[in-house]
């Protein structure tokens, strides 16, 4: 993998792990229908994705920055009793949401992998992702509550969503926000929650994979480049939240259908041209 084509992996990782449209699908089919010659199937291919991710957790955790201090202070018991009461409940909500991921990830981790290199799959599961945001917002409940107003229930379900992104082509954020709003959630909220459950999930994998970089052949060319790219991801990721939270600020109703339809599109115009090899 060349330089040019690690920095450009890192701009892809970093705005499609947040915005609703799967960084895994994007990062298994780009480089096909651009036909970079990277093999996705090699040892380092995998590992080199997560360490991308690692940057992105760090964009995202230093946006979030003031919420995860409002939780640490929570845990200490430092602050009003009210407030240190609703951080770490919102800390629990946020561990609750992160186990389906880590029990059923454990579960179906090496079932699904070889599903990781098949652009034409990828490509599907892009055109499958543009319909679960669509039903996102048909079926979403109307209650409109907050995060503080969330249940430990509602916590689970959207953790179970967020599994469904185990999938390559399913976005994570985006599964995450649709059982947010199924629970009653407004989008702001969702997306906000989605992010932040995000960040110790991603964290987790990266902890996981990275150290199998030192297994890989191309370890020299490619550990340099990793980290470079991991930093620009962060950067990308950290731009990305930001206008996704201003976004979702303002748009309150279907806005999640702008990404249902670049979804559809991409994944049927990919499973096209990838058939036929075009």
């Amino acid at each position: 993998m060349s330089f040019l084509h690690a920095m450009m992996f890192a701009v892809l990782q970093g705005a499609s792990e947040l915005f609703p449209v799967s960084s895994l699908g994007h990062a298994v089919v780009v480089p096909a229908l651009l036909h970079w010659g990277i093999n996705q199937a090699s040892p380092g291919f995998l590992p080199f994705l997560v360490m991308l991710h690692l940057g992105t957790a760090i964009g995202m955790l230093l946006f979030f920055y003031a919420d995860w201090l409002g939780m640490l202070r929570g845990v200490l018991g430092l602050g009003y009793a009210t407030e240190v009461k609703t951080q770490r409940a919102l800390l629990l909500r946020l561990i609750i949401a992160t186990l389906p991921a880590v029990i059923i990830g454990f579960i179906i981790k090496k079932p699904v992998a070889h599903l990781f290199a098949s652009p034409l799959i990828a490509a599907l599961f892009l055109i499958a992702n543009a319909g679960l945001l669509f039903l996102g917002e048909r079926l979403r409940g109307r209650a409109l509550r907050n995060s503080a107003t969330l249940t430990n229930a509602d916590a689970l379900v959207i953790g179970f969503f967020q599994c469904l992104a185990f999938l390559p082509g399913i976005s994570r954020s985006g599964a995450a926000i649709v059982g947010g709003l199924r629970r009653g959630a407004g989008h702001e909220e969702a997306a906000k929650f989605a992010f932040l459950m995000g960040t110790p999930v991603i964290f987790a994998a990266s902890v996981l994979e990275v150290p199998k970089l030192a297994h890989a052949h191309e370890l020299h060319s490619l550990f340099g480049a990793a980290t470079f790219a991991a930093v620009a991801a962060g950067v990308v990721a950290y731009a990305s939240t930001a206008f996704l939270m201003r976004y979702f600020h303002n748009h309150d109703s279907w806005a999640l259908l702008p990404f249902a339809w670049y979804c559809a599109l991409l994944g049927a115009a990919s499973f096209t041209l990838l058939l036929f090899g075009l």
